[in-house]
């Protein structure tokens, strides 16, 4: 067997250890077996041919771990190597379960994510759209960099530095304080919180919240103005097509009602809104609040205010004046995956398609025409027709996105 051991080791785990793997830390901190090999975990490959060459020997092997190894730790890496049923795993307090604890706070609700060796947009964008996120850290992925990235958002963050050990401490902060800081390498975990929102309701499962009950509302489940709203024939294909998930950031611009908005924010996704007129803003986020999601509201005309923002996943562009084959165009340089465009006028069509093409885009597109049911007097029901609308959308091909703004 591999034994696994989370922090801390208990008492007699490392007696007949011929072989005991683990981080510096972890290894200086306990007593070896004097004829116990000592392996430095850097490299994860030859860490594991080494276990692997024991294994094989039938020798025994101890893994040394922080908190539960099988809670994004090296338990993966072992299972896969080597099969579950060689793993003794004996799970210490997770930083995450430790880091909540200390903040006193419930933690079921809580959505976990790890930006240790993996891109940080994932746990920025889950910051952005949960009002209760934990955060593994590593390189380049720390406290400063999720300050810098969450500026913008009414946001705590609590860095929970040396957990476990005399030095531990945790200091909460704004997004911009833990900006201008080095945190050094003792930070492991960071909760992101809304405070407001922080004590959410009582639920059943843990993690995720489940997907929104229903999509592509009715316009009467949103505050709009004269009608100026994405109908909701039009926004069940345009969500189908952005296709928001947790972890993604979309763009609604020229948002005017945020419905577009207000719906991939409730299917997971983090949004920022783009609104050029101040009294669409307060729509925007009124809606949002009706809704309990958290869209990022940016005051502005596309395309110049597109420059400050952060690339998305996926781009919804309403509306469509003069300057629309210039936003798409705008949009389409940034967006990682697809954007989509819903237009009335038939005149503005082939300048939005031209610029997605231009862009490198495969497109696609449809004309919309709907007729819903409607009371006529005597208890009858005729059609009316809604007003047709295009709506057009460019995916960008795979190999190309790795060119995209980063």
């Amino acid at each position: 067997m591999i034994t696994v051991v989370g922090q801390p080791v208990p008492a007699g785990v490392l007696a007949g250890a011929e072989l005991v793997v683990g981080g510096r830390r972890h290894l200086d901190a306990v007593r070896l077996p004097e004829t116990a090999e000592r392996i430095v975990l850097g490299p994860l490959a030859p860490a594991l041919d080494t276990v692997a060459a024991y294994v094989e020997k039938e020798r025994s092997v101890v893994v040394l771990a922080s908190g539960d190894p099988g809670f994004f730790g090296i338990v993966r890496a072992l299972a896969e190597r080597f099969g579950p049923e060689l793993l003794d795993v004996r799970p210490g307090v997770s930083s995450v379960a430790t880091a909540f604890a200390r903040a006193g706070l419930p933690w079921e609700d809580a959505v976990v994510v790890s930006a240790h060796g993996r891109d940080p947009r994932t746990a920025v964008n889950m910051c952005r759209a949960y009002p209760k996120v934990a955060v593994l850290t590593g390189p380049g992925a720390g406290p400063a960099e999720l300050g810098a990235a969450l500026r913008a958002y009414d946001r705590v963050l609590v860095i929970a530095t040396a957990l476990g050990s005399a030095e531990e401490r945790l200091e909460r902060v704004t997004p911009a304080e833990a900006a201008a800081r080095d945190w050094g390498t003792a930070v492991s975990v960071v909760l992101c919180l809304d405070e407001r929102r922080a004590l959410g309701p009582v639920r059943a499962h843990a993690g995720l919240p489940l997907p929104a009950a229903g999509w592509a509302l009715a316009e009467d489940a949103f505050a709009h103005r004269d009608s100026m709203i994405t109908k909701f024939e039009v926004r069940a294909l345009a969500l189908a097509r952005l296709g928001p998930r947790p972890g993604d950031l979309v763009w609604d611009v020229g948002a005017g009602s945020g419905s577009v908005a207000v719906e991939c924010a409730r299917l997971g996704a983090a949004v920022t809104a783009v609104e050029k007129t101040a009294d669409g803003v307060e729509r925007v986020r009124a809606n949002a609040a009706a809704h309990g999601v958290d869209v990022q509201v940016v005051h502005g005309e596309a395309p110049t205010v597109l420059d400050g923002l952060d690339d998305p996943d996926a781009v919804f562009v309403g509306g469509g004046g003069r300057e629309l084959p210039a936003v798409v165009t705008a949009c389409a340089r940034r967006a990682r995956r697809t954007v989509v465009v819903a237009m009335a006028a038939i005149d503005r069509v082939p300048a939005a398609r031209a610029a997605l093409v231009d862009a490198g885009f495969t497109c696609d597109g449809v004309l919309l025409q709907s007729s819903r049911l409607a009371p006529l007097p005597g208890e009858v029901t005729r059609l009316a027709a809604a007003n047709p609308v295009f709506l057009l959308w460019g995916v960008r091909p795979p190999a190309l996105s790795e060119g995209v703004r980063q």
